[in-house]
Order: structure tokens, then sequence, then C-alpha cells
């Protein structure tokens, strides 16, 4: 699956901003609170946060695998 450019930088942005920071913020205030489940919803992020970041470098990489209009011109 190649996404298309927009939604292929709105998942980069979520896994090299948004997600990272979310992730800090509840742990820190979800420890700092007693939260129960702080650990879980770290873990469950985090792993969210991996999955996406996998299937957008496997998309970027099937992109620029493409051959280009010059190359299929030679």
């Amino acid at each position: 699956m190649i996404m298309n450019n927009k939604f292929y930088n709105i998942i980069k942005w979520a896994v090299l901003v948004a997600l990272p920071g979310i992730s800090t913020f509840i742990g820190v205030i979800g420890k700092e609170y007693g939260w129960s489940g702080t650990e879980l919803a770290l873990v469950s992020l985090n792993a969210f946060t991996v999955l996406l970041g996998t299937l957008a470098g496997v998309s970027a990489v099937k992109f620029n695998n493409q051959p280009t209009d010059t190359e299929e011109n030679k």
C-alpha cells in the first residue's frame, strides 16, 4: 500500500511529534495523579506509535523504489 503525500505527512507528524508528546504527558501526569492503568496506557500508545511508524516507513520505501518517468524512458 502506498499512501498519498498528505496522508503520509499526517502519519509522519503523528509518529514524530504528537504521539510521543501525548505518551510523555500521560506518563508524567498519570504517575503524579496516581492513575491506575498508566503503564498499560503507555504500552498501548507506544505500541500504536511503533505500528504507525512501521507502516509509514514501509510506504516510504515502496514509494522511493518506484521507477520515475525518466527511468522508464531510458
